[in-house]
């Protein structure tokens, strides 16, 4: 039989924990090491840094990794895939062979290119979600280090498999069960107990980083090195699973995996087994990543403490829309929200206070910078009883927006420049299928009346949340079958706009996974323009489960009894 592939992750992130190169490499086996850098907004930030200076584009970061990591790699026989490449790979791939010669390590580089797209006019950047063929081209050719531009966060970890087993493209199940690994791996320590639900009694401290094993049909196990921190289990798999995710069908440039056919199962103390998945053509289309800058946008916040807080605010409200009249311009957005942070009879000012945000929002950087400075400040000394800001409004910042399109993937040219320099163009793929919807399936048997009591939802509930673009989605999973028949029934999407008020008039489509015991809601336009507009005080709706796990509503009482105890008060 043939010896799993295992495969770790180093980053889930342009910022994660910089050390984790040298953690993983050092801290137990593996085959390859892969690095996710590239979110929506990295590709803006990596866009101005282009802008700035036309050779870099790429993720600096990882090449700082690399200088004690390129000697590790070569000794335990590792090789590392990264997206680092960001907006210019070939530029990464030259600056990791000059390192490489720098450090004495010799190394085989190669990279992948041709995600960048033809930037329209008012874009900054434009790039497709390319797949692992590219990479498992580079691997197959002996490349120890491979760099790529804009690829899927899975194709980190299907290119090297398919290099690995001999995978091609009609090896669909396999392929698919890659992807659910990958997306297990793609957001580091989010898999090993990192934003976690249940986090009580785990030591998350410092979690390692996730290892996948992968078999030759695409089965694998979720894991992490021994005696490091975090917790790999059934739950903290689930979450991840259905972290920025949608309905059954998750596609992909690939193939898509069918997310309602992956079945968990424990495989032993950190250890969880992926198996089951099924896999379809991926559909003829590859999604592309837009970025532009949106315009400019400040913010204040205003600091309400004792008593009348609503009177204090609407002073604040009236006496900026007065000095936006008087000066003849008011910005093109204005959101004022008021988060009642105060208690009553407090013991200490700051829980004595609430706080009054003000966001502006405008094409022109004047109407955002002196013109809100100018009014906020001037009310210093003729405004509410003790005015004062958390900190003095600036000149305003530019702000970015993310925009998802879809080329067909025949009009995209997939180059893996070889480690000899050698270009060699990946074909799309022969078969693909048009993405439709999933026929929901049929709800469990719902539980028998019995007495409710009303509490958190998140007694007997995880969730996880996040964004894709403007849009979000919120994972909810239960972890036995009985509360799965009670949660089935009752958290409908009416009931969740219903908890949830602010998705109320947005469309929301709720997705049903059986298999997970989990549901999967999605949220449009909830995030405005995407987190770089930051539309919202949670621009990424990182946030959004933990608000609903903490809704009340009426639980079962036997569900409620037979609960784990809360891993944190209510």
């Amino acid at each position: 039989m043939t010896a799993p592939l295992r495969i770790g992750n180093a980053s889930g992130f342009y910022g994660d924990r910089f050390d984790a190169v040298r953690e993983m490499l050092t801290g137990g086996p593996l085959d390859v090491l892969t690095g996710d850098y590239l979110a929506e907004l990295t590709m803006l930030i990596l866009g101005r840094s282009r802008l700035k200076d036309p050779s870099r584009g790429y993720a600096t970061t990882f090449l700082r990794q690399l200088e004690e990591g390129l000697g590790l790699a070569r000794e335990r026989g590792v090789r590392i895939v990264a997206n680092a490449g960001g907006l210019n790979p070939a530029g990464l791939a030259d600056a990791v062979r000059e390192l490489a010669g720098r450090v004495g390590v010799p190394v085989r580089v190669a990279h992948v290119e041709g995600d960048s797209l033809p930037v329209p006019d008012g874009c900054l950047t434009a790039n497709a979600y390319l797949g692992g063929a590219g990479i498992a081209a580079c691997l197959r050719e002996g490349a120890d280090v491979v760099v790529t531009g804009r690829v899927t966060d899975a194709a980190l970890v299907t290119g090297p498999a398919a290099a690995h087993f001999g995978w091609g493209p009609d090896d669909l199940d396999a392929l698919a069960g890659a992807v659910v690994a990958g997306h297990v791996l793609e957001c580091g320590t989010q898999a090993t107990g990192g934003n976690y639900a249940f986090f009580g009694g785990h030591d998350l401290r410092r979690p390692g980083f996730p290892v996948a094993e992968i078999h030759a049909d695409g089965t694998s196990v979720i894991t992490k090195h021994d005696g490091t921190g975090g917790v790999v289990d059934l739950g903290t798999v689930t979450a991840q699973l259905l972290y920025e995710t949608g309905g059954a069908r998750y596609a992909g440039p690939d193939v898509t995996a069918r997310l309602d056919t992956v079945r968990l199962s424990a495989d032993g103390p950190d250890r969880v087994r992926i198996s089951g998945v099924r896999g379809e053509a991926p559909p003829p289309t590859l999604k592309a990543g837009l970025t532009r800058l949106g315009g400019w946008r400040n913010e204040v916040v205003f600091v309400l403490t004792g008593l009348g807080i609503e009177a204090k605010a609407q002073l604040v409200r009236d006496q900026i829309a007065d000095a936006f009249a008087r000066a003849g311009r008011r910005p093109q957005d204005v959101r004022w929200e008021l988060a009642r942070t105060d208690r009553a009879d407090a013991a200490t000012e700051e829980t004595a206070s609430a706080l009054l945000r003000l966001v502006v929002r405008d094409p022109e950087p004047d109407a955002v910078g002196r013109a809100l400075s100018g009014a906020a400040i001037e009310l210093a000394l003729g405004s509410y009883p003790g005015f004062h800001v958390t900190a003095p409004p600036g000149k305003g910042a530019p702000y970015g927006v993310f925009e998802a399109r879809y080329v067909p993937a025949g009009d995209v040219t997939h180059v893996a420049v070889l480690p000899d320099g050698r270009r060699a163009t990946q074909p799309p793929p022969a078969r693909t299928r048009e993405l439709t919807d999933v026929e929901q399936p049929p709800l469990p048997e719902p539980l028998p009346p019995g007495p409710t009591r009303s509490a958190p939802l998140g007694l007997v509930a995880g969730a996880r949340s996040g964004d894709k673009g403007g849009d979000a989605n919120v994972g909810v999973w239960v972890r036995d079958d009985a509360a799965w028949r009670w949660l089935a029934h009752e958290l409908t999407v009416e009931r969740f706009q219903e908890l949830l008020p602010e998705t109320a008039a947005l469309t929301v489509v709720r997705h049903v996974l059986p298999n997970l015991r989990a549901l999967n809601f999605t949220v449009t336009g909830l995030l405005g323009e995407g987190v770089a507009a930051q539309h919202r005080f949670d621009p990424q709706a990182k946030a959004v489960g933990e608000w609903l796990r903490a809704r009340h509503l009426e639980i079962p009482v036997a569900l409620l009894d037979s609960a784990d105890a809360p891993e944190v008060p209510v």
